[in-house]
């Protein structure tokens, strides 16, 4: 069983009943009501546990057409690993209740050959919630449709690291069947994350949060990898997934396909009103071929 990766956050973070999971993916996908989109090419969408996330990621991953897609490269940051690399899975198989999905093993061999890459123990593997939280939605989502999943787990990379494994990811991009689901949560506000910025200029914690969340989410809709860097030296915004964020966005600039990315969904976890208080935020966004 070294191979597979079971769903180590399923009984937790999300339902282990498939039955129970698939009627609330299906909800969640109902209610955002987006149209299928062709065009889009990749997501930005949040990895906390589905309480709290489940109905704000519907709003990324309800936008995808699966129909030519044959590949998802799936990037998401390490919490609990250190390394200063992109990490890749060394699993067949990656289990979800609802589904399973199977590796790239050419394609993980292809970025392992290049000497850039960790190899990750299934153990960190398991332990990273960040890719596991996408991986039922992206089953449900492309049920049927023989896809593969190439998942890099984002490490603590520098500037330098950042632009150089966009610039070596982004001939992918220029590939219509692949797609790209990019993890993140956004600020992580409260005394208990060593966070606690407040501009009473927007009045309540929470609005500040929101005006300081929605800065970052219109630079990173320019598509500027410096800007978004820029933002993050200032602000200190903790931005969980800013690195495979990063990432991506040097992978869009360095492509030859035309990317625009758009934020469709914004929420907080709780609505912060005083110092005692903390919150999450989760915000979705869909990245399209123009």
């Amino acid at each position: 069983m070294e191979n597979v990766r079971r769903a180590s956050h399923a009984g937790s973070w999300y339902s282990s009943n498939s039955q129970t999971l698939e009627a609330e993916l299906d909800g969640w996908l109902r209610e955002c009501g987006l149209p299928k989109s062709p065009d889009v090419r990749g997501v930005i969408a949040p990895h906390a546990g589905y309480s709290y996330s489940g109905r704000a990621a519907a709003f990324a991953f309800g936008n995808i057409d699966p129909t030519n897609i044959t590949r998802i490269f799936l990037l998401g940051p390490s919490h609990h690993h250190y390394t200063p690399r992109c990490a890749l899975s060394k699993a067949k198989i990656y289990k979800t209740p609802v589904g399973d999905l199977t590796i790239d093993l050419q394609v993980i061999e292809e970025l392992k050959a290049t000497g850039k890459f960790d190899m990750m123990d299934i153990e960190v593997d398991e332990a990273e919630h960040s890719m596991e939280m996408h991986l039922p939605y992206l089953a449900k989502v492309f049920r049927g449709h023989a896809v593969k999943v190439v998942p890099i787990m984002v490490g603590a990379v520098s500037t330098e690291s950042e632009a150089m494994y966009g610039k070596l990811l982004a001939k992918y991009i220029d590939d219509p069947k692949n797609f790209f689901s990019v993890s993140s949560d956004f600020c992580h506000w409260g005394s208990r994350f060593n966070y606690t910025c407040y501009d009473k200029k927007h009045g309540a914690i929470h609005k500040s949060i929101e005006a300081l969340d929605k800065m970052g989410m219109e630079i990173i809709e320019t598509g500027d990898p410096d800007e978004f860097k820029n933002y993050l030296l200032e602000t200190d915004n903790t931005i969980c997934g800013r690195h495979p964020i990063s990432v991506f966005l040097h992978m869009s600039k360095n492509c030859s396909t035309k990317i625009k990315i758009k934020f469709l969904r914004y929420e907080q976890s709780s609505h912060c009103k005083s110092m005692r208080d903390s919150s999450v935020s989760y915000a979705s966004a869909a990245a399209k071929a123009e």
